[in-house]
């Protein structure tokens, strides 16, 4: 999954007319029961974001119209839904070369400073506790990914003028994981793709869509590892992760807690992915439903810095979790659960060494 960028031209008057939403919301807001399949229904937050993107589509800021995608779920025990996106495949941009996991930001590459007005949607803002004298935070932008994966794919952005490279932190987050508790609909998913783990603009980032399908990873159950910061191992997965948890309650701290890890990560010369979705407690469930906590996977990976030729798909945080993305179309109808396990889980650690570091990393935590 990669970002996407602007490279059309402006259709006149268009960026008058489109401004974006300023949405300020309460912890209040979050939902925190009632999320279920099949997603019909919408929050505030679902409505202002699918609306404003769809307006955007309508007018042509996109670099083509994202119409039903065909899908298809891969028989066998993991159930991969791999979708057929061609055009996502030969009409995005070229990827930024990428040579370290801590590639400075370069404002002679592509950047967020680029993007044009009409790309933001939503200007996201947390208001503070009624009780509190703080003020309320910077906002995050909610703008167009131009190369959409799905529908309401977008890329949640700190202040562009920043120039933030692309290593996640706490405050950008914890918005991530606000924003899924702010929707309705349990296939709102966000996530991060680190240098070296198939990001491809080396400028902070999270990405956020809708799919509209159940995926293994909300339910599958996970292995305790340290409890008191809500930290398994889920190996009955597609691709083994650290599974987070939290019914709702200690965000700031999940986020901190994540990325401590991810800095681990990072100074031990390895890439990483996550990806944040509706889910079960660590214990799994046995229903149809996501359950209406958070799930955080993070996948620690060798780092790689060019797409693998000839592969089916790049592995990034959706086909870590379960979601393919297939540009041709004879690999969509060819592809197998076999095929697709191997490719996904090649960058992993081999599982004893996954093991080491999960133990090492849930000792910094306890720290």
């Amino acid at each position: 999954m990669a970002a996407g960028t602007s490279e059309h031209q402006e259709q006149p008057g268009l960026q008058d007319a489109l401004q974006p939403e300023d949405l300020v919301y309460h912890e209040d807001e979050f939902i925190l029961e009632g999320v279920a399949w099949p997603g019909t229904t919408l929050s505030h937050f679902d409505r202002a974001l699918l609306g404003a993107w769809q307006e955007r589509m309508a007018r042509g800021l996109f670099r083509y119209h994202l119409a039903e995608l065909p899908t298809r779920v891969l028989p066998g025990p993991m159930r991969l839904l791999a979708q057929l996106n061609v055009q996502r495949g030969t009409e995005r941009r070229r990827p930024q070369a990428v040579h370290s996991l801590t590639q400075p930001f370069d404002p002679r590459q592509f950047n967020f400073t680029q993007i044009r007005p009409g790309e933001v949607l939503l200007r996201l803002q947390r208001r503070p506790p009624a009780e509190s004298d703080l003020a309320a935070t910077d906002h995050v932008l909610v703008v167009i990914n131009i190369s959409p994966l799905e529908r309401g794919h977008v890329l949640l952005l700190p202040e562009p003028t920043l120039h933030l490279p692309q290593v996640l932190t706490p405050e950008l987050l914890r918005v991530g994981l606000e924003a899924v508790l702010l929707s309705a609909h349990p296939g709102f998913r966000v996530g991060f793709n680190s240098l070296g783990a198939s990001a491809s603009v080396n400028h902070l980032h999270l990405h956020g869509f809708y799919l509209a399908h159940p995926l293994l990873v909300e339910t599958a159950p996970a292995e305790p590892l340290c409890p008191s910061r809500g930290l398994s191992l889920l190996h009955e997965a597609p691709a083994p992760a650290l599974l987070f948890y939290t019914a709702g309650a200690g965000l700031e701290a999940l986020a901190r807690d994540v990325c401590r890890a991810a800095a681990r990560l990072l100074a031990m010369g390895l890439a990483y992915n996550v990806f944040v979705t509706r889910g079960a407690p660590p214990e799994g469930s046995a229903g149809p439903g996501p359950g209406t906590g958070l799930r955080l996977l993070l996948w620690a990976r060798r780092p790689r810095f060019e797409a693998e030729e000839g592969a089916p798909f790049n592995v990034a945080l959706c086909e870590l979790a379960g979601h393919l993305p297939v540009a041709a179309a004879a690999a969509f109808e060819e592809l197998g659960e076999a095929e697709a396990l191997r490719a996904i889980r090649q960058p992993l650690l081999p599982e004893p060494e996954m093991r080491r570091l999960a133990a090492e990393l849930a000792r910094l935590l306890e720290d």
